[in-house]
């Protein structure tokens, strides 16, 4: 059988799967995420071995069409006045919580005998997040409080943090350990993070011009689908963050454009079946083997990782006045952990070669985990908060 005829074949399965997997979802209290990922791992090379090797060569291209658009609708939710309601708790929750996973992490692997290069950069990956995640458990709960929005919006600005703090510390650790290229990784780091706020800011510009001007319906899907894969090709070809440029381009267009609606629903109407393949391959493409084999590290690294989500999340919720029960469960709904982190695992890994295995296959096995029991965490913490809002 010809190669395209598996892979379409495959491609309407998957997305079959999906809608069955949604309305099992339904009957159960785990999230659409981790049951679409528990079957991508069961159909996977780690299971059942039921798919075609040629279709593990689209995943990244897969994961990159679903992760623009969780980024553009993401970028939507900042508009003046959601911005002026819970900016402020947006951004000292980040900031604590980001902070707070580096300290914590950092130092608990430190406390258990671990050198001080492989323990900061454990700390600095371990402040991404799955924004894709967290927003479809989101969407998935009809949670629309305050609690949901300020996640969401913590989701979308938490991958900036993480690109900083990532890119301080791999400085840093390469200074103490004598290696040259310190400042060429500033450099880099300052490159993908302001790089991708003027490539996002600079197509945001031409969006929101268009998005008046172009009749609704069709040719606003055109447009909206067109402006946000060009976003994600020319930031992937500039080397900056795409989710990032994404994320820009949202925020540009929901604040200037005259019909700043359109374009978000057009997105809205098509994203859910990439997000579903996306999700499925995911599961596919891991290695149920290199959780197995995490070993100490791992270990540490996860329990370390959650003691500090939940500690970062509820300092954070304190100091932006939350009450103590958003507080407690900001924590919880942060756990996803994907892309992000196993691409810096990547670079990390070609700066220090030495530690490349323990690093990616700890970081890896450890998004595994993450991955399946990050979203139930997040619908749980949305549950609670939102029962405690009813009572």
């Amino acid at each position: 059988m010809e190669s395209s005829a598996i892979t379409l074949i495959t491609f309407g399965g998957l997305l079959l799967s999906g809608l069955l997997i949604e309305a099992i979802g339904r009957l159960t209290p785990l999230p659409r995420v981790s049951l679409l990922i528990a079957f991508g791992l069961l159909v996977g090379n780690s299971g059942l071995a039921l798919l075609p090797d040629q279709l593990y060569d689209w995943f990244g291209l897969i994961a990159d069409m679903a992760l623009l658009m969780v980024g553009f609708l993401l970028g939507g939710k900042f508009s003046r006045d959601y911005f002026n309601l819970y900016g402020r708790a947006i951004f000292i929750v980040s900031l604590a919580v980001t902070l707070v996973t580096l300290v914590l992490v950092s130092g608990i692997l430190v406390a258990f005998g671990f050198g001080i290069t492989i323990a900061l950069l454990m700390g600095a990956i371990a402040t991404a997040t799955d924004p894709a995640a967290v927003s479809d458990v989101v969407k998935e709960s009809s949670n629309d409080s305050r609690f949901s929005r300020v996640i969401l919006g913590v989701v979308a600005i938490d991958d900036a943090w993480g690109l900083i703090v990532f890119s301080l510390i791999l400085a840093f650790v390469e200074g103490i350990g004598g290696q040259s290229g310190v400042s060429s990784t500033f450099a880099h780091g300052a490159k993908e993070l302001f790089g991708a706020i003027i490539l996002g800011g600079l197509l945001g510009l031409p969006m929101a011009y268009l998005s008046g001007r172009i009749r609704d319906g069709e040719p606003t899907v055109s447009e909206a689908i067109g402006m946000v894969f060009l976003c994600g090709g020319l930031a992937r070809y500039f080397e900056v963050s795409h989710l990032l440029s994404a994320i820009v381009m949202g925020v540009v267009v929901v604040n200037m454009a005259s019909h700043h609606t359109r374009p978000f629903h057009a997105i809205e109407h098509i994203e859910r079946p990439f997000l579903s393949v996306f999700f499925l391959l995911a599961g596919a493409v891991m290695d149920f083997d290199v959780l197995v084999s995490v070993g100490i590290l791992g270990v540490v690294y996860i329990v370390a990782r959650i003691i500090s989500r939940i500690t970062g999340g509820f300092i954070g919720g304190k100091l932006a006045g939350m009450s103590v029960l958003q507080s407690v469960w900001i924590g919880p709904s942060l756990m996803p952990q994907a892309g992000v982190a196993v691409g810096m695992a990547l670079v990390a890994s070609e700066k220090f070669p030495d530690l490349s295995h323990i690093l990616l296959t700890s970081i890896i096995a450890t998004t595994v985990f993450f991955e399946l029991i990050g979203p139930v965490l997040t619908k749980m913490s949305l549950l609670r908060e939102s029962n405690s809002q009813q009572n």
